[in-house]
């Protein structure tokens, strides 16, 4: 493993703010001034294909990392895009009924609760049902998201 690929490892696993490859770029150069943001990106690629670090779904698609790879889920706001660790145990009543629907040998799932973050919370404007009278933004329509 390169100087870079330890550097990147060991900052993702400093952190518990499931950073963009940008934002640990950021950090990395700090102490790794000539690290390239293409460098970033390589390593994250292979450290996530070794099992290393974990790959989180972040808000526009764009992807965010987590350095602990035992098995947990996470919440993401839906407002700033911050991802958090989320405690609770696994949901054992999604993998049988999962398993009946298809016919593909599943290994494993991915689990993100969206929601507001209390930050985004307290600045928020108030929404249909507490105290507004204004439309949300599609204009009452369904859209495709599920909320539990």
């Amino acid at each position: 493993m390169t100087v870079q690929r330890r550097e990147i490892l060991a900052a993702l696993r400093r952190t518990d703010s499931h950073p963009t490859a940008d934002e640990l770029f950021r950090q990395v150069r700090q102490r790794l001034p000539r690290v390239s943001l293409g460098t970033v990106y390589r390593t994250l690629d292979l450290l996530a294909r070794a099992g290393e670090v974990v790959r989180v779904a972040g808000d526009g698609g764009q992807m965010r990392f987590d350095g602990r790879c035992n098995e947990h889920f996470h919440v993401r706001c839906e407002r700033c895009g911050r991802v958090e660790d989320l405690a609770m145990e696994r949901p054992s009543a999604l993998i049988e009924p999962a398993r009946a629907g298809t016919d593909y040998r599943l290994s494993g799932y991915d689990l993100v609760f969206r929601g507001v973050c209390p930050r985004c919370a307290r600045t928020a404007r108030p929404t249909i049902g507490k105290g507004s009278n204004s439309a949300p933004p599609d204009g009452g329509r369904r859209t495709k998201h599920h909320e539990p």
